[in-house]
């Protein structure tokens, strides 16, 4: 699994960050990005009007702003962002890559040519994925478009899109949890790694919740209201792709 930090509600930066309400998130973060194998082609234009997760939990669509995509442009490792959001955790069972009716276009020895793509202008370009998604943890949802394969040739000299595409999910970041005893002593808590540090603060059953946290080994401190005494918890170890419990952690007078 690759690994970036996801930035969530609780922002991570130098120094101590603010502290927000904590929360036990159900929804895991999303980002899609398009990436391409080669093709003999000038340029494969794709207009595409979004990106549809499908999940136990029902459809979510995901609008990709900007204009018409050179999908050729990004080959050898490099990908562009479609777009991203909070969708239900859960496993997918399906991603839908959705067309513009217009604007897809395939350019071959300097001449531009309609693509035809009836199946990605209703329902979309179907692709079956079986991933799943934990909460509180982001992941990179990347599609593998496949332009040599992709490009179909009529006997009349059109160009039809049949997609071949590879959908790869990966996650990205992973998260911090646990629960403070007893509940009245409120604390604040800061998750530390070097200079960063992210603030949240117990709820009233004294559950505390990092999602989105990069990889590492944090310093957990526990700022808690008095006359309870602060307690800090070294060498905690986040994973990505997982979500680290620390269990119950009892703060004392």
């Amino acid at each position: 699994m690759r690994k970036l930090i996801f930035l969530s509600a609780a922002l991570l930066g130098l120094g101590l960050a603010s502290c927000t309400k904590s929360n036990t998130s159900s929804t895991a973060h999303v980002t899609v990005k398009l990436t391409d194998g080669p093709g003999p082609y000038d340029a494969v234009i794709l207009s595409i009007k979004s990106v549809v997760v499908v999940t136990a939990n029902g459809e979510h669509t995901l609008a990709v702003g900007g204009g018409p995509i050179d999908i050729l442009r990004f080959r050898l490792g490099k990908d562009t962002l479609l777009a991203e959001q909070d969708i239900p955790a859960g496993t997918i069972q399906q991603v839908r890559l959705v067309l513009n009716s217009t604007g897809n276009r395939v350019v071959v020895n300097g001449v531009s040519y309609d693509l035809n793509t009836p199946s990605g202008q209703t329902s979309g370009v179907k692709l079956n994925v079986h991933d799943n998604l934990t909460a509180g943890i982001a992941y990179t949802l990347h599609l593998d478009f496949d332009a040599g394969q992709s490009i179909v040739t009529t006997g009349n000299g059109k160009y039809i899109l049949k997609p071949v595409i590879r959908a790869i999910a990966d996650a990205v970041s992973g998260a911090l949890t646990g629960t403070v005893t007893p509940m009245a002593s409120y604390p604040k808590v800061y998750a530390i790694a070097g200079t960063d540090t992210v603030g949240t603060v117990a709820d009233a059953t004294g559950k505390f919740y990092f999602p989105g946290l990069s990889a590492g080994t944090y310093s957990v401190k526990f700022m808690p209201v008095s006359p309870y005494a602060v307690k800090t918890i070294s060498n905690v170890v986040v994973t990505t792709g997982t979500v680290k419990d620390m269990g119950a952690v009892t703060i004392t007078q």
